[in-house]
């Protein structure tokens, strides 16, 4: 891709920052926030506020007004990609460390990899079809077996649950590529944001969130944990990945999904007491890896994160 003039260094090392180190933090600050706000109603506040936000901001700039037809498309792709894929992870931090969490959110490409060929996108090669199996693996690293805890497993229904949210998160992925949406980026996953969060915000309801939260006191780091969600994970970050795309190659881009894990791993250890056992390091190897092997080919990047 070509450009009238190259972004300075400057702008490409602030904006990688963002996409590495912001967005592999999130995982740590949802964990943060659901010790005393309910998770569906973080997630809810949380995408509610960014996606207002974004959208009053670009509509004041002048970006045309979206079609019904877009926003019909927002109401499909925003409940996949945030309630059922954001929503699962946020659900699923009440159970699970928050490093192992985006470790097993790396395996959304073997997700993306499978779907794609499903749809009639080539059969996968043996080196990918390799990089299936290794994630695989590495995801039953971290799930008890036969029901016996091993140091550093988790519980196989919170490792459900998270295979489903990140299968909700790539079948919306997929969905978003062809379906109609403004020409805005940016506008489009405000709208997004707007019909995940307006999901989260009604699961709440029906999970009686709102009574828990009314009953309980909500921690400073709870609710600074959820502006920081709003603000830099969703916002800053993803305004970032959104511009690298634009300056970049989509495989360069891509490399978040090597880092991520890295980065949540390490910060729950540091700040969360999150336990580092040589299991959860192996894990990690074998799922960025594999992560790695099935990337190789820029086709089965996903340019996404779900902690957004």
């Amino acid at each position: 891709m070509t450009h009238p003039t190259s972004p300075s260094r400057t702008k490409l090392v602030l904006a990688f920052a963002a996409v590495y180190l912001i967005w592999g933090s999130t995982y740590l600050a949802i964990r943060f926030a659901i010790e005393t706000v309910p998770p569906f109603l973080v997630g809810g506040f949380r995408f509610i506020s960014a996606g207002a936000l974004m959208y009053a901001f670009l509509r004041a700039r002048g970006v045309a007004r979206p079609t019904g037809t877009q926003w019909r498309s927002a109401f499909i792709i925003g409940p996949m990609l945030l309630t059922g894929g954001n929503g699962g992870i946020v659900w699923s931090e009440q159970f699970i460390p928050s490093g192992v969490v985006a470790l097993m959110v790396a395996c959304v490409p073997l997700w993306m990899l499978l779907l794609a060929w499903l749809r009639g996108g080539g059969r996968p090669s043996p080196r990918e079809w390799l990089g299936v199996a290794m994630g695989l693996f590495g995801v039953s690293m971290l799930v008890s077996m036969g029901g016996v805890p091993v140091a550093g497993s988790v519980s196989p229904l919170g490792a459900l649950v998270m295979l489903c949210s990140t299968l909700s998160w790539s079948v919306g992925s997929m969905f978003a590529r062809e379906a109609p949406l403004p020409a805005s980026p940016l506008l489009g996953s405000a709208m997004e944001m707007l019909a995940g969060g307006a999901g989260m915000l009604l699961i709440a309801l029906v999970r009686g969130e709102f009574t828990q939260l009314a009953s309980s006191s909500v921690s400073m780091r709870s609710a600074l944990s959820i502006v920081y969600l709003a603000g830099f994970g969703s916002i800053v970050a993803f305004s970032a990945y959104k511009w690298l795309l634009s300056r970049v190659s989509p495989a360069v881009v891509g490399t978040y999904a090597f880092v991520n894990p890295v980065v949540a791993v390490a910060l729950g250890w540091a700040f969360a007491s999150e336990a580092l056992t040589g299991r959860t390091l192996l894990a990690m190897v074998v799922i960025v890896g594999a992560v790695v092997m099935i990337s190789l080919k820029p086709r089965h990047l996903v340019l996404a994160d779900p902690a957004e």
